[in-house]
């Protein structure tokens, strides 16, 4: 029999990729912790978590077993008309671990969806009470996934050109900086007076897909409280940064104004399953709750709420509230803050940034977010045993928060190892 990689040619259509300039596909085959392995035994740390879902390990053992045990009990159910254990227990749990201001979740399948429901939401909020408010804000560089609505939202034209066209309105402001932030409120205040705004979606503290980019805390608060009182609702993206990335449970928790929508998934099952959840304050949910059946939220899908994905989800909030999830957390902001102190004065990095357990560099020199430089890059990481993706001429990291010490310093060795590539 051929192996993986001549099997997955014949049929597979592999995400984020030209498959003429791509040809071969890595067959990994078991996962265990910090680390991937592939069918010849060789393993790879996962640097960045399998794209933020795995923050505490792979294969988890606690994790396993609870979903296990959910498997013995109840697999799937439509969750229209029907409810169950684990989705009220993960509401209790979640709500408990929430901004304040957070008071119902609604279930989908992924980070889009998880944002396509968040701008539903804003949209018919204001549709349902006559106000004609439809335009969307968003960050400049911001990314937040797939579906139509997401990809409005986003503006990153590598992924969305060929749909451009087709997109809701949405008008972009810069992320906040101390130089900036006077001027940026000054055009909201002056841009608000149309009342047109619908709703103002971000990626509070770090833009995933953007490299990384992180902005302050404090710009954020004036920018959010500014639009709040305005009434545009906003929308906090915390696919990428929820549940402890950047350390704290969620990254809207550094900031002193709540959003009126949260939207999570990736960490939220812990890698295991497919689910995502959108919350939002009790002010949103009061206008869609009415005799009219018209002002529902009328959007769902099949595995909504599945009670597997659910246990996950239950099981990694357990782990994330423990203190050894929270020691772990710290280990690794230690560590990546004393490899950042030998790292950011060399020659070949024009700068880096942490927030949390993310940590990025960029590399002095200029390349495309995909091109030849980048792929030597990925091939150097992958040929020393580490898994990382760099993204333009940025390299990060967003590992497992149960990453060995030994691990990490790996991580970093390979890093160094790269800057003789540039």
């Amino acid at each position: 029999m051929k192996n993986l990689a001549e099997r997955d040619k014949k049929y597979l259509w592999h995400p984020l990729t030209q498959h003429k300039l791509h040809p071969e596909m890595l067959p990994i085959v078991k996962a265990k912790g910090a680390l991937l392995y592939d069918e010849n035994g060789t393993e790879y740390i996962d640097g960045i978590a399998s794209w933020y879902t795995s923050a505490y390990g792979h294969c988890n053992d606690f994790i396993l077993k609870k979903v296990y045990e959910q498997m013995q009990q109840l697999d799937q159910v439509v969750f229209s008309g029907f409810t169950h254990e684990p989705a009220v227990k993960l509401s209790e749990d979640l709500i408990n671990i929430l901004p304040q201001n957070q008071g119902k979740l609604f279930f989908s399948d992924n980070g889009s969806t998880a944002v396509e429901v968040g701008i539903k939401m804003a949209l018919q909020y204001h549709h349902n009470q006559g106000n004609k408010q439809h335009v969307l804000l968003a960050f400049e560089d911001g990314f937040h996934g797939d579906t139509f609505g997401a990809m409005s939202v986003s503006s990153l034209s590598v992924y969305n050109g060929p749909f451009e066209d087709f997109f809701i309105e949405v008008e972009r402001i810069p992320v906040p900086t101390k130089e900036n932030i006077e001027g940026v409120l000054d055009a909201l205040v002056n841009r608000l007076k149309q009342n047109n705004i619908a709703a103002f979606i971000y990626e509070p503290l770090v833009q995933g897909a953007a490299a990384m980019k992180m902005h302050d805390a404090d710009g954020l608060n004036r920018i959010v409280s500014l639009l709040q009182q305005h009434n545009v609702l906003t929308i906090a993206d915390e696919v990428m940064t929820g549940f402890g990335k950047t350390g704290s449970y969620f990254a809207s928790d550094h900031v002193d104004t709540k959003p009126d929508i949260m939207c999570f998934s990736k960490a939220l099952t812990a890698g295991l399953m497919p689910m995502a959840i959108t919350s939002c304050t009790l002010n949103v949910y009061e206008a869609f709750y009415s005799d009219e059946l018209t002002k529902g939220l009328f959007h769902g899908h099949t595995y909504t709420a599945n009670p597997l994905a659910c246990a996950a989800a239950l099981a990694g909030i357990e782990l994330l509230r423990s203190n050894e999830i929270q020691s772990d957390i710290q280990c690794v902001i230690a560590a990546h803050q004393k490899f950042d102190a030998e790292i950011k004065s060399h020659p070949k990095v024009a700068g880096t940034r942490q927030c949390g357990i993310i940590y990025a560099l960029d590399l002095n020199v200029k390349m495309e977010r995909y091109g030849n430089l980048r792929d030597r890059l990925f091939k150097h990481f992958m040929d020393n045993g580490v898994y990382l993706r760099p993204l333009g001429n940025t390299i990060y990291i967003s590992a497992p928060y149960i990453v060995s010490d030994d691990q990490l310093q790996k991580i970093y060795g390979t890093i160094k190892g790269a800057l003789n590539l540039v």
